[in-house]
């Protein structure tokens, strides 16, 4: 809980802080990275790091946090920590880096705001800290005993079996434990880390949802070359190097946005997806398929065109053995392999979304707030949305609520 005299001060600087989280975060990354170099070394991404996108997802996780706490002393927003646990789990952080992180993280506070951080200021800001960093390490810790292993120690090797081509720039990796041990339990929605060692000898990681059913001994993932600026340092390697007998190092499955209940529940799905967020719904899909699920689900997918949509055919086959499911798609570029796709960016009106559906939503972040505004629009409760983010989350965390 929050004292009423930190609620205080942290009212009176939050306005302060948050207008200078960027720099903060700026300055702590660049000095623990100066004396820490070994956490780039396959912990934190480095195409993130360059893009600044790690920067704004921990300000905004901190400016959260300490908004939540402000409302309510007493308040451990969930959908927030289940977000950040899962993937601090899924890149093996312990609790040891946590009082790394706070070193770093204070030092730069103090050197932004100078005289302003009194040590009035500096006690309220710690407690703030401390009470995430300790709902965090709980959290964690529970993933880690759920997940089987120890915590941090969370890889195994996977061989690949199968390297199949999607799309021009999708390819999937079909994999089995090198060890021969039964593969470690998924739910589907969820996904791995892939870590993988770069020419210049620094590992790096990146997470890819699982694309068929969890429940398999043989896994998938479906990873898209990443193009830009920066390029994707791990799905280039893993699309320019990685064949079949190859080996790749996976954590265990995390995610905090994956089916709930057995595959044989009543409730209507919404399955909303662009881009390579098809992955996981696919994977939803395959197991709903395999459970013989007569729920009603209702695919939802928007892409380029039907070249570019890449598990198009696979996803078409499920829904069809699914008795009671339909799927619609939107393409930019219509073609003849889809003859009944809608043409343009996805358009709820008159789809007819089902009464009382869940829905999980993955896709580029403009997307998913277009079209969670749309969901809400027609009714559908924000609490029944749940969303999936590809790399930090830069959904601020008051507008997913």
């Amino acid at each position: 809980m929050l004292s009423a005299e930190s609620a205080a001060v942290i009212r009176a600087t939050l306005p302060a802080v948050g207008g200078a989280l960027d720099e903060i975060t700026t300055r702590f990354y660049g000095a623990m990275f100066r004396d820490r170099p070994e956490l780039l070394d396959g912990m934190f991404n480095r195409g993130n790091q360059a893009s600044g996108d790690q920067r704004r997802a921990l300000a905004g996780s901190i400016a959260g946090f300490a908004t939540a706490l402000l409302a309510d002393p007493d308040a451990r927003p969930d959908a927030l920590l289940a977000r950040i646990a899962h993937k601090h789990a899924a890149v093996g952080v312990t609790d040891d880096q946590y009082t790394i992180v706070h070193k770093y993280l204070f030092g730069a506070i103090a050197e932004t705001l100078g005289d302003a951080v009194t040590p009035e200021v500096a006690a309220a800001w710690d407690e703030v800290y401390w009470l995430m960093a300790g709902a965090l390490i709980g959290r964690e810790a529970r993933l880690y005993q759920d997940a089987g292993v120890e915590p941090g120690r969370t890889w195994r090797q996977w061989t690949v079996v199968e390297r199949r081509t999607e799309t021009a720039d999708v390819v999937s990796f079909l994999l089995r434990p090198v060890d021969g041990r039964p593969a470690p339990r998924a739910r589907a929605g969820q996904y791995v880390s892939v870590r993988v060692l770069m020419p210049d000898g620094v590992h790096q990681l990146r997470q890819y949802s699982l694309s068929s059913d969890p429940d398999r001994e043989l896994r998938r993932i479906t990873v898209k070359r990443v193009a830009g600026d920066p390029d994707g340092e791990v799905s280039n390697l893993l699309h320019d190097q990685v064949r079949e007998g190859a080996e790749l190092t996976l954590s265990a499955p995390f995610g905090d946005v994956f089916l709930d209940g057995p595959a044989a529940g009543t409730d209507p799905l919404v399955l909303v997806s662009a881009g390579i967020g098809c992955t996981p719904m696919t994977g939803i899909l395959a197991h709903l398929e395999a459970g013989g699920s007569t729920r009603p689900v209702l695919v939802l997918h928007a892409d380029l065109s039907p070249a570019d949509h890449a598990l198009r055919a696979e996803t078409r086959e499920l829904v069809g053995q699914l008795p009671h499911a339909r799927a619609l798609f939107w393409y930019e570029r219509p073609g003849a392999e889809e003859p009944d796709a809608r043409e343009g960016l996805m358009n709820l009106s008159g789809v007819g979304l089902p009464e009382g559906a869940t829905v999980f939503l993955c896709g580029p972040l403009p997307f998913m707030r277009d079209v969670r505004a749309q969901l809400l629009g027609a009714g559908v409760p924000a609490r029944r949305i749940r969303y999936e983010v590809f790399g930090p989350d830069l959904w601020l965390p008051g507008s997913a609520a």
